[in-house]
């Protein structure tokens, strides 16, 4: 069953073409890896998909439903939500007043009742289950700023996961991480498609993290899908081992 569909994706930047003619189908429950070196347009390609910016050309279905062009807080009602190379989180708020915004904002409540929050069992509740998923909820009163970046990226996608989506589109997750934090979100990443039966995208430079947890590789180049298969399919193809992987095929 296809959670994520997209066909001819095209966006251009004047006479640069980042994303020329994409096509893409994802399975629910799957994990997808999106490789390719700096420039492939893989950036470019999540913020078409999640409407962060608006296709030149080519649709995107999301659950079915057409998704091109509609902006990014409907996509994330419908179900697909996203982290960034860069952490989006409040600094000068607690891992917990980080998340349980992400709940309010989830269950529409006003921004009046900011205060009471603590004081509402249920979004107490399923604060605390975003974070305990994560592994941080002995963090809860740590303001984001004072937090490690393998922390800050820990942080970010408990908010994602506590607007609990169908679909994560996750840009480079474990980027600048120490070997101890990728394991540890590599590890969380299985979690999360396993237990929770969430679709995760994402993109990645780190092979080592692509081969192990992804069922799925698309490879980007120039904007085009160039190589597409299980991982060792991938591993085997002469082009994504001259153009990405940096050895060459006899």
């Amino acid at each position: 069953m296809e959670i994520l569909k997209v066909t001819g994706l095209t966006k251009n930047f004047g006479s640069l073409q980042a994303v020329g003619g994409v096509n893409l189908s994802v399975r629910k429950n799957e994990i997808r890896a999106i490789i390719g070196p700096n420039g492939a347009g893989k950036t470019t390609f999540f913020n078409l998909v999640s409407g962060d910016l608006k296709p030149d050309g080519g649709e995107v279905f999301f659950k079915g439903q057409p998704v091109h062009g509609v902006p990014p807080h409907q996509i994330m009602r419908m179900g697909m939500a996203r982290s960034f190379q860069i952490t989006h989180i409040f600094p000068r708020l607690s891992v917990f007043e980080n998340v349980m915004i992400s709940v309010l904002v989830r269950q529409k409540r006003e921004h009046s009742l900011f205060r009471q929050a603590t004081r509402i069992s249920q979004v107490g509740e399923e604060t605390l289950a975003a974070l305990r998923l994560i592994g941080m909820d002995g963090l809860s009163e740590v303001k984001g700023q004072a937090l490690s970046h393998g922390d800050k990226k820990r942080l970010e996608l408990a908010i994602i996961l506590a607007c609990k989506p169908d679909l994560l589109l996750l840009d480079e997750p474990t980027a600048g991480m120490s070997p101890e934090e990728t394991q540890m979100t590599v590890d969380l990443i299985k979690q999360i498609s396993s237990d929770l039966g969430i679709t995760v995208v994402f993109t990645e430079h780190d092979m080592k993290v692509v081969f192990s947890i992804a069922h799925t590789i698309s490879v980007l180049q120039q904007g085009q899908i160039i190589a597409e298969g299980v991982p060792e399919e991938v591993r085997k193809d002469r082009r994504v081992i001259e153009a990405y992987i940096g050895e060459k095929k006899e």
